[in-house]
């Protein structure tokens, strides 16, 4: 009899860690695009990095930067962006990520080579990616860094899950990957998208029992 779980179980040994929009101007109070409950799992996100950061596997911290005249922006934004609403401005430190993600005191988003489709390397096996729309993989370079990498399971984490986190997660199982949700690292997320997400072969997991998975 056939069982999904033969394809879509995890496979740590080849996994990579997604960190979505973790950034400034999406996460601290008072923010200017602020997602209410992102704060709050920040702490688990942490958790997640440091444990792929000691086993040494790769992590990919994918960002937002809208150009003040709002041309790379969604369309739903791109009259807020053009009238002047400053929001993940290149250069600006509200577009930075989040200070307690990064693996250094000085790094610093180089937003010219993102916004060209570059990869920064900001870390041993650590890189940013900068996204034009909702998804990870929409005209971006990620697919072919993990086929290079030789990754298989992707575990998703970062705010807000009803936009960037799912259209991602649905990206990445439109691709074959095997998919993981670390569902108190991720702001946004609610009960009924649990059911929908396991009824696809999403993985959802603690960011504990993650850290644990991740060890054995």
């Amino acid at each position: 009899m056939f069982s999904a779980i033969d394809h879509t179980e995890p496979d740590f040994s080849r996994a990579a860690l997604l960190t979505i929009d973790v950034q400034r101007d999406f996460v601290l109070p008072g923010a200017p695009a602020e997602i209410v409950g992102s704060e709050d799992v920040v702490p688990g996100i942490t958790k997640l990095l440091g444990a792929f950061r000691e086993a040494g596997k790769p992590i990919i911290h994918i960002v937002r930067l809208y150009q003040p005249d709002g041309s790379n922006a969604d369309l739903s934004r791109r009259e807020l962006v053009r009238s002047g609403k400053s929001i993940v401005l290149p250069g600006s430190q509200g577009a930075e990520l989040l200070t307690e993600l990064l693996p250094g005191p000085d790094v610093k988003l180089d937003c010219s080579l993102l916004l060209a489709g570059g990869i920064q390397e900001i870390g041993s096996d650590e890189v940013v990616i900068y996204k034009p729309r909702w998804g990870a993989f929409f005209q971006t370079p990620l697919e072919q860094h993990l086929a290079g990498l030789e990754v298989n399971t992707v575990v998703i984490s970062g705010c807000n899950f009803p936009n960037c986190p799912r259209t991602t997660i649905y990206e990445a199982s439109e691709r074959d990957f095997k998919v993981v949700l670390a569902d108190d690292a991720v702001s946004g997320f609610y009960r009924q998208a649990g059911q929908e997400l396991l009824n696809i072969g999403v993985h959802l997991y603690s960011s504990r029992k993650l850290v644990s998975m991740l060890n054995e």
